[in-house]
């Protein structure tokens, strides 16, 4: 495992375990800030500095440990992103007891499947609701769990108060008893989204959770003990290492964010220098600065604009690795202090010196919209069972957009004959947990772990996604299709918020597209038309705005070929989320509930 370089004077080697590494930083950094989270009155930030976080995850073990929690137990959380959850999950580590986080849209047989399968004995969950989910489970026989704690006070009812945990002191000889997890201890069990079947519980070791830590800080260009926002669901791999083990790794300042819907007002608030978004969240915050571009007087917006062509032009010259022209370079420069960043600053992206996304494949236009602005988005791709990201662009390395640049320094990567991306390394994972305790390696004999994804490395070294495996359609004539790539196409246009596309073994392609909830109010409203507050419904109805959907499809299968063309759509008038099961908690599509739930419209688009 090559050490990422430092900049901080810090020894570059890091320590072996997470404990280990919060113990550094208590050490080293004991009044740098390392935790803050919002106050109860929502105008302002509680936090804490490494040396809290030492002292209060030590007192969360404490009572843990007197819960009956040990080395090697499993415990269940089941909270937003709140300061409970990070510090009981780092309390747990240093316990050398293994945290498993729930999302909190499961279904209660998604719980009752994770909880039998890592036979915990005790989940921490937020108030009444969730509580009132889990306590079944309490009584079921084949399930262990034995006890629940509940965070919100008041809302314990029968259960262990959360507050109890931290009512006695720690003895200092139990003190001395923390943080002996070994490298190749389990840190986590990550459970999968369940896009395609129930969850499958990932193990993550230390030793692999570090390799993908340093591999990542080696790509990524950023000062010192940099903010983070932390917002999505600790549920999922990519906050686990953005929100939790990077932070310990680099000894930076995570913010929790635990309304997702509040991060646009976050990154306002904080003004972060670094932000990562799955793709569905950049899409959402392009169209609220497309939105606010068009209110600008004529005159300001075309100076906008021509200020983005030579953004463009600038990231042009980067992305083919070259330098740019020095009068290209100050013309640059200008353009971005004078005209660009009082754009971003309105959504407090000025600072921004990384941007990232990934999960699902990026829309191309919002990638070069950004780009515009002077926002290179380091597009990058990875499975919970590569401890997160496998390749990203990079601004030290070299990126290009639409790919998911080059595989990081602790894996390898290729492709296999048809066209499966195969990836191994020391970042790879054990295995899936087994309810018995035991843990099933999914690598073949050369340690090579099958992604699912379909793609192709180009010679250069990029990595190029196509599509999930089993999400490829095969039409009834034998042709592959990318159902991403049709539906990255039709959503170029603004009204068109989400698309799915279905045809498999059809013998054309057919789509369920939904308005954007933000964009299609505004182009109403622009247009004189009665957006009837909002609702999706009415305008999803009204004639002029069926006419641009219609003249939107035409123009997106002008850039497809024959086969990939939409020959039929439905127009719904409700947007999909994670609350209604339509999307995963890191909003990837959940194609066959939606399939499932649009059977009737999918049958008459291919009866009409």
């Amino acid at each position: 495992m090559t050490p990422a370089p430092r900049t901080d004077g810090e020894p570059a080697t890091p320590p072996s375990t997470l404990p280990l590494l919060v113990e550094h930083n208590a050490r080293t950094h004991p009044d740098l800030p390392a935790l803050s989270w919002r106050t109860p009155d929502g105008t302002g930030w509680t936090t804490l500095d490494w040396a809290g976080v030492r002292d209060h995850t030590a007192l969360l073990a404490a009572g843990y440990a007197a819960l009956g929690v040990g080395r090697g137990d499993h415990v269940l959380l089941m909270m937003a992103n709140r300061s409970e959850h990070w510090l009981s999950d780092l309390a747990l580590v240093r316990l050398g007891a293994v945290p498993v986080s729930v999302y909190g849209t499961s279904a209660p047989e998604q719980i009752r499947h994770i909880a039998r399968n890592c036979r915990a004995a005790l989940a921490v969950v937020e108030g009444a609701a969730q509580a009132g989910v889990w306590a079944p489970l309490l009584d079921d026989p084949d399930t262990p769990l034995a006890r629940l704690v509940v965070v919100e006070p008041g809302e314990e009812g029968p259960h262990l108060p959360y507050a109890a945990l931290t009512g006695e002191p720690v003895p200092e000889s139990f003190e001395k008893s923390l943080d002996t997890a070994g490298p190749d201890d389990p840190l986590t069990v990550v459970y999968t989204s369940g896009t395609t079947g129930e969850p499958k519980g990932v193990v993550l070791t230390h030793r692999q959770v570090l390799a993908n830590a340093v591999a990542l800080d080696a790509a990524v260009e950023l000062p010192p003990h940099v903010e983070h926002i932390c917002y999505l669901p600790f549920a999922h791999i990519a906050e686990r290492m953005l929100g939790i083990y990077l932070p310990c790794h680099r000894a930076s300042h995570v913010y929790l964010c635990a309304d997702p819907t509040a991060v646009a007002q976050a990154v306002r608030e904080v003004r972060p220098r670094q932000f990562f978004g799955v793709p569905r969240i950049w899409e959402k915050l392009a169209v609220a600065v497309r939105a606010g571009l068009d209110l600008l007087p004529e005159e300001q917006r075309q100076g906008v604009e021509r200020a983005m062509e030579v953004a463009r032009e600038h990231v042009g010259h980067r992305e083919r690795g070259e330098a740019p022209p020095a009068e290209l370079d100050a013309a640059y420069a200008q353009m971005r202090e004078k005209v660009l960043k009082p754009v971003l600053a309105a959504g407090g992206l000025d600072r921004v010196t990384w941007t990232a996304s990934a999960s699902a494949p990026m829309p191309l236009d919002v990638v070069r919209f950004w780009s515009g602005l002077g926002v290179v988005i380091m597009d990058a791709w990875g499975l919970t069972e590569t401890t997160g990201v496998a390749t990203t662009n990079s601004p030290r390395t070299g990126f290009r957009l639409g790919s998911v640049g080059r595989p990081v320094s602790s894996v390898e990567v290729r492709v296999a004959e048809d066209g499966e991306i195969l990836v191994r390394g020391a970042s790879v994972f054990s295995g899936y947990l087994q309810p018995d305790g035991s843990v099933r390696s999914a690598l073949d004999e050369d340690g090579w772990l099958a992604t699912g994804d379909i793609g192709r490395i180009d010679d250069d070294g990029y990595v190029w996604l196509t599509d999930r495996k089993k999400e490829m359609i095969i039409t009834s004539t034998g042709k592959n299709v990318s159902p991403a790539l049709v539906e990255n196409t039709l959503k170029e246009h603004p009204l068109i918020g989400q698309a799915l596309v279905h045809g498999d073994n059809r013998s054309y392609l057919v789509a369920l597209l939904v308005l954007d909830p933000e964009a299609a109010p505004s182009w109403a409203a622009a247009r004189g038309i009665d957006a009837g507050s909002g609702d999706l419904a009415a305008l999803a109805a009204h004639p002029a705005v069926r006419e641009e959907v219609d003249r939107a499809v035409a123009a997106a299968n002008t850039r497809l070929n024959r086969t990939e063309q939409v020959k039929r759509y439905r127009l719904l008038a409700r947007e999909w989320g994670p609350a209604t099961g339509e999307l995963t908690p890191s909003l990837k599509m959940r194609r066959r509930v939606i399939r499932d739930r649009h059977a009737a419209e999918l049958a008459d688009l291919y009866a009409e």
